[in-house]
């Protein structure tokens, strides 16, 4: 039978490289410590990198520059698995993100029903800030994103051009669920949503 070393690395090889890990997602293989040692193991060996505390990942390789650092938004995720948190992306982010501002944070930040705290990964940082379960409405999908938009945007920036934006970048499936979250949102971007998550035909007529 493989070594619960020797599973962890068949598995992270399958995935790729890229990908960021902690040691919950091997639970299934060996007890905590079982995974722990093997982690610890394989960054000694330099098949696996420790980004930041008990994160992890199997990183790309640029021919000229060497190893490049992880994308922060899968170590955020990462991190959330760990914790069993839910994650929002900020308000500035999503609006960057959607098109709907030009501005890009300085900082990564994060929503999230968890701890607030900042995580180092080298010379970068993660900030995790807690907020209520209703900021977190939609937590991880676009809709979540489209209201943290329109949260930092404000009623006088979420016009007639931000709808129909939003509305371009959304699928059939996204606008289903914003249709469910309306209730939810502050009443004054409730018509916008309603606008964009308007089925394509009634938004035809």
């Amino acid at each position: 039978m493989a070594s619960v070393q020797d599973q962890i690395w068949t598995w992270v090889r399958r995935k790729g490289r890229g990908q960021v890990y902690v040691p919950s997602d091997f639970l299934d293989l060996g007890s905590r410590d079982a995974v722990d040692q093997a982690l610890g193991r394989l960054v000694r060996s330099k098949k696996l990198r420790r980004v930041a505390r008990g994160v992890y990942d199997y990183p790309k390789h640029h021919p000229q520059l060497g190893p490049i650092p992880p994308a922060l938004h899968r170590v955020a995720r990462a991190i959330a698995r760990s914790t069993g948190s839910r994650l929002q992306i900020s308000g500035a982010q999503a609006a960057n993100t959607l098109g709907l501002s030009t501005q890009v944070p300085a900082q990564l930040v994060y929503l999230t029903d968890g701890p607030t705290r900042t995580v180092a990964v080298g010379k970068r940082k993660i900030r995790f800030r807690h907020a209520s379960p209703r900021t977190l409405a939609g937590a991880g999908t676009v809709v979540g994103a489209v209201l943290q938009a329109f949260r930092f945007l404000g009623p006088q920036s979420v016009d007639d051009a931000a709808v129909r934006k939003v509305r371009q970048v959304v699928s059939a499936k996204d606008r289903a669920m914003l249709r469910g979250s309306i209730s939810q949102a502050p009443a004054w971007m409730r018509g916008a949503l309603a606008t964009i998550a308007a089925p394509d035909q009634a938004q035809a007529v």
